[in-house]
């Protein structure tokens, strides 16, 4: 049987499209979705969406699972039965990364601070555009710098600056709580590389050796933007229920010009400034 077609169709003609923001310029047959509107949304071709609704198609990858959910407005619970059915089931001994369609809502809605998702490693997989703005486009960098731990202890986060006691406690919070991560997915070797290439640095292997371990939940900031100049900002960090991703929210610290700032940055966008801010 077709499982997989069958949940599509479904979910395909439920929706209604005015939800999406598509027009209904002519009498539809049925209330949902076309194949071609959920191809646009999902930006794959319709051809492919025929496939898998007849069952023609291979096994879709876990990224068109997660475009096919977003454009279906899927719920969590739903998009994790689509993975199942498309033969990509959880393995509970590798860190999550594939990001629910509740948590790709709630950074749209964020707009208008800058806002990052990280997993449990504090590898970068997920970003709004005021955070690209803010702290630099990730794309730039490789996918290893893209870690944050990795990215402090071996060059120093140049477009951040804190005080010496608010970055030994960032320092220290970080890595209790990485190495919480290790005792959750002792066996995921992508754990294992991130702590042996920290090991390089000498403040890591200090902090490391003194086995804390404690959830990261927040801290101060200054971002040094070389446009607007410095933006104060207050983070604070929330972790997903069942996946340990981790969602970084921004916000301008009060009695600063940070919101004034962000909101430049916001409307200027980063496609004009990421020329001048690399």
């Amino acid at each position: 049987m077709n499982h997989l077609g069958d949940a599509l169709r479904a979910w395909r003609d439920r929706l209604d499209p005015a939800t999406v923001g598509l027009p209904q310029l002519s009498l539809r047959r049925v209330a949902g979705l076309r194949r071609g509107e959920l191809a646009q949304l999902a930006g794959i071709s319709v051809e492919y969406v025929v496939r898998l609704e007849q069952g023609r198609a291979a096994t879709p990858s876990a990224q068109v699972c997660s475009a096919l959910a977003r454009a279906l407005q899927l719920s969590d619970d739903e998009q994790a039965h689509l993975l199942r059915l498309a033969g990509h089931a959880a393995d509970p001994a590798r860190i999550p990364r594939l990001i629910p369609a509740s948590v790709h809502r709630i950074v749209e809605q964020l707009a208008a601070s800058p806002v990052a998702v990280y997993d449990a490693t504090w590898q970068l997989v997920h970003w709004n555009p005021l955070f690209a703005a803010t702290f630099g486009d990730p794309t730039r960098r490789n996918t290893e710098n893209r870690n944050a731990l990795i990215a402090h202890f071996e060059n120093g986060s140049a477009r951040i600056r804190q005080t010496p006691a608010e970055r030994d406690a960032f320092e220290a919070s970080l890595v209790s709580d990485l190495r919480a991560t290790t005792s959750r997915y002792p066996d995921d070797p992508d754990v294992a590389a991130v702590v042996a290439r920290l090991n390089r640095s000498p403040r890591f292997r200090e902090l490391w050796a003194l086995g804390s371990v404690e959830g990261h939940h927040g801290a101060n900031k200054i971002a040094l933007h070389p446009e607007v100049g410095e933006i104060a900002l207050d983070t604070s960090v929330l972790t997903t229920q069942g996946t340990n991703l981790r969602l970084v929210v921004h916000t301008p610290r009060p009695g600063t010009d940070a919101r004034s700032k962000l909101d430049l940055l916001a409307a200027i966008g980063i496609q004009e400034m990421a020329a001048r801010s690399s």
